[in-house]
Formats: C-alpha cells, sequence, structure tokens
C-alpha cells in the first residue's frame, strides 16, 4: 500500500467520521443560510407590496376619499348604488311575499312538474337563472285559484267547487319542483327554516294559499293544509267568502258582512293559534282593520300596495297603515309592496321610481321597519318599467338607496322586516298553545251537510 492511502485506512473509523460530520455541518449551514436569504427576499416582497398599498390608500384617502368606499376598504357602502345594492343584497337576500309560480307551471304544463325547465327561461317572470340573478334569498310560492264565477257562486256560498281540490294541486307542483331542484330551493315552513336555507345558499320557499275561498269554508280545512305546509292565508281574494269581505279590484265591492263574519273572527282565532300569518292583501279596509284589532299575532299584506300614491281599492289606505307600528293600539305588521302596474300609477306611467314611491310612502307612515316587497311576478300580466322580472330587484334597492336609505333599513326592506313579522307569529302560537288555547271547531252555520246541532 502507498504511505497516501494508509492514513485513510488507519482513520477508517473516527478520522473519516469527522471528515464526514464536517461535510455535513457544512452543508447544513449552507441550507439554513438559503432558507435565511429566502425568507428576507418574501418579507421585503410583502412588506413592499403592503407598502405600496397603504400608500395608494393615502393617496385615495387625500385625493378622492369616497374611493375607499367603492373598494369596500373603509367599511361602508360603496357610493355606486347599483354597487352598493350588490353589497347588501349579498347578505340581506330578497324575501318576496307573493310569486304565482304555482300556477304557471300547473297551466302551462298540466302539473307535469319533470317537464318544467325552471332552470332554464320560462315565459313569464320567474325562473332558477333570474332568481339568482336577481339575489333572491326566499319567496312564497303563491297557491292561487281563482274565484268561482257568478254561475257558481251562490249567496250563501254553497255551490260546489273544484277550489280545494285545485289548491291542492297547486301544493302538489310547488313541493314537486322544489323537490326537483334541491341545490337551490329549500322547503320552509318556519322563520328558523328561512334563515338556515340562506345561510346555505339556497332559497326559501314557503307556502301560501291566496283566499278564503280555497278551504270550502271550512276552519278544519284549514287545519290540514296547515298541516300540508301553508304559513299564510290571505282572507279573501277578488270575492267575498263565507269568512269576510273582499275589497274588490280598482274600485270597493259591495260590503256583505260589514267585514269579518263571525266565523271569519274564529278563523283569525284559529290562525293565531296554528302559527299561520294572517294576510290582508285583498281584503276590504273594514276586514282590514277588524282583523288588525282582533289579531293576537302581526299581521301582513303579502302584496299590496299604498292608496295615497295610486288610488284604487287594492291598495292599503293611511288609516289603516296608522294602526301598524308598536305603539298604544297598534299591531306589528308588513306590508309587502306589490309592482303589478295596475296598482302602482296610471296606465303606461308605471316604474321603478313609481314602485319606489309607493315603499317610500308606506315606510313614512308605518315605518321603515314595516315595509316588505311582494312583487305578484308570474301572476301580472304587465310590469313596471325597470322591474321586468326577477332579476331586477337590485335595481329597485339602488334606487331607494339613491334615496338616502341605509344599509339596516335596506336589509329589513329585503326581507328582515317579514321575518321579524312571521317569528311574532310563531311566538303568539307557542304561547297560546301552551296556555291551552282551545282548537276551534266552529261550523259554517249555513252548511246543509251537518245537523244544526248535536243529535247524540
Amino acid at each position: 500500500m502507498s504511505s497516501e492511502t494508509e492514513p485513510l485506512i488507519q482513520n477508517n473509523g473516527n478520522g473519516l467520521q469527522q471528515q464526514q460530520r464536517n461535510y455535513a455541518l457544512d452543508d447544513s449551514e449552507y441550507d439554513t443560510a438559503q432558507k435565511q436569504s429566502r425568507a428576507l427576499k418574501i418579507r421585503s416582497i410583502v412588506w413592499t407590496v403592503l407598502l405600496l398599498i397603504f400608500a395608494v390608500g393615502v393617496v385615495l384617502a387625500l385625493v378622492e376619499p369616497g374611493k375607499l368606499r367603492d373598494l369596500g376598504w373603509s367599511g361602508k357602502l360603496p357610493r355606486n348604488p347599483e354597487l352598493a345594492a350588490q353589497r347588501i343584497l349579498s347578505v340581506a337576500p330578497v324575501i318576496d311575499g307573493h310569486i304565482d309560480l304555482p300556477m304557471v307551471a300547473r297551466y302551462g304544463w298540466r302539473g307535469n312538474v319533470s317537464a318544467v325547465p325552471l332552470d332554464g327561461h320560462m315565459p313569464q317572470h320567474v325562473d332558477i337563472p333570474r332568481l339568482r340573478q336577481g339575489k333572491v334569498g326566499g319567496f312564497f310560492w303563491s297557491l292561487y285559484v281563482q274565484c268561482p264565477s257568478s254561475s257558481e257562486n251562490s249567496s250563501d256560498f254553497l255551490t260546489p267547487s273544484w277550489r280545494v281540490r285545485d289548491t291542492l294541486e297547486q301544493i302538489d307542483v310547488s313541493k314537486g319542483l322544489i323537490e326537483k331542484y334541491p341545490d337551490t330551493f329549500s322547503y320552509a315552513v318556519s322563520s328558523d327554516d328561512v334563515k338556515l336555507a340562506i345561510s346555505g345558499g339556497k332559497i326559501a320557499s314557503l307556502l301560501g294559499i291566496e283566499g278564503g275561498h280555497q278551504i270550502g269554508n271550512s276552519i278544519g280545512a284549514l287545519r290540514q293544509f296547515y298541516t300540508l305546509g301553508v304559513r299564510y292565508m290571505t282572507l279573501t281574494h277578488i270575492c267575498h267568502n263565507a269568512f269576510a269581505d273582499s275589497g274588490g279590484f280598482l274600485v270597493p265591492f259591495e260590503p256583505l258582512h260589514g267585514g269579518l263574519s263571525p266565523l271569519g273572527f274564529k278563523l283569525v282565532e284559529e290562525m293565531n293559534r296554528l302559527g299561520m300569518l294572517v294576510d290582508l292583501s285583498h281584503t276590504s279596509d273594514a276586514t282590514a282593520t277588524q282583523a288588525i284589532k282582533h289579531s293576537k299575532a302581526p299581521v301582513m299584506w303579502s302584496h299590496s300596495s299604498a292608496r295615497a300614491v295610486h288610488n284604487v281599492a287594492r291598495n292599503v289606505p293611511d288609516e289603516i297603515l296608522e294602526l301598524i307600528g308598536t305603539g298604544e293600539g297598534q299591531k306589528d305588521a308588513v306590508v309587502m309592496v306589490n309592482f303589478s302596474p295596475d296598482f302602482v300609477a296610471e296606465k303606461g306611467k308605471a316604474s321603478i321610481k313609481t314602485v319606489a314611491d309607493h315603499v317610500e310612502h308606506i315606510a313614512n307612515v308605518a315605518g321603515r321597519a314595516h315595509v316588505g316587497l311582494g312583487s305578484d311576478y308570474d301572476g301580472i300580466g304587465e310590469v313596471p318599467v325597470g322591474l321586468e322580472d326577477v332579476s331586477k330587484y337590485p335595481a329597485l334597492i339602488a334606487e331607494l338607496y339613491r334615496r338616502g336609505w341605509d344599509k339596516y333599513e335596506l336589509a329589513g326592506l329585503t326581507g328582515g322586516n317579514f321575518l321579524r313579522v312571521f317569528a311574532g307569529v310563531e311566538k303568539v302560537a307557542k304561547e297560546l298553545q301552551a296556555a291551552g288555547t282551545p282548537v276551534v271547531y266552529d261550523v259554517y252555520d249555513a252548511r246543509k251537510d251537518l245537523p244544526s246541532r248535536t243529535e247524540f
């Protein structure tokens, strides 16, 4: 062996290990130095970017402070009304009190839910793409069935009709469509259900009957509709019924009962006990006034506007709006503004601005905490300019923002006010049930199919 190799052989143990340890230590120090260098570079880049953002913010604040609002950096709503509307609706989407989609599906497709292209473009005002575009978080699927014709109707309301059957079919269509699109809709029967649906990015879907004629003059039938998920009933439509007087259409009807009938007072009591919202749209002024005073729970108008702005019978007069509130002799309520041109303005003049006028008038008389939106989409033949379908709600919110409404007031308008009223109705029902309030078993006196008294 050469002398040059011997030390390596002689140091095959400790000497070689010592050399390896030195090499390893050198590599570790190099890696550490590299990591430190990279960290310094990253920190340098981050601080440079932050300083640049800060500098831009300072310049914007000095030159045009409102730019920070538009960028969402100030915590305030953007100055631009359209941007502000989108920001509000992203956290407080619209809950519409009245949409007639079930009628369109039932008539247009003979109730065949499997054929209804709700995820495409529907023929009227409502479909899933436009609901999403309009930032809708919930709505009442209106179970509308028209009033009996003059030949079907009678002064005692006992002529048989198919209204109960047709209402059941509307429920069937509504539930079928809700189930068909589970990623979009969430069936709701309580205020908590509505909140849960919205928090999950779905559209809360509630059911409402549009007229007391649809329950066959039977409070027992009302209870069964509640069991099926119905959460409001309009006391009348454009016809009197056994419970109450209708307000007519553009001009008032001659009264029959003078407001609520004796059975109508009992109907309101049972709706309170069940937790069903008393809807006063379509009712006469006397019916509305009596129902407000008799109801133990808050009430609603699912789709009505202001008579002082446009003088037609379907709208709510100021003397009734003044009964709404939390003061002495007042009742908590929400008036959800109707978009139908017939109820908004003179022919040919209905626009987004005139609808906003109705919202503002109701707010001025009853308070901004007592107004909401009840478009009547899919149930109206014409629409206001600027509010052509459910995609246009943001434009109305932008218009009211221009008029000085703040984010809290607008969030109440879009749905918060309704949810408060709904929760109030539920609270009263729980209290009445806990107190042992008896079920209302009153029967319509004019019925001839039952004995007038118990014979056993």
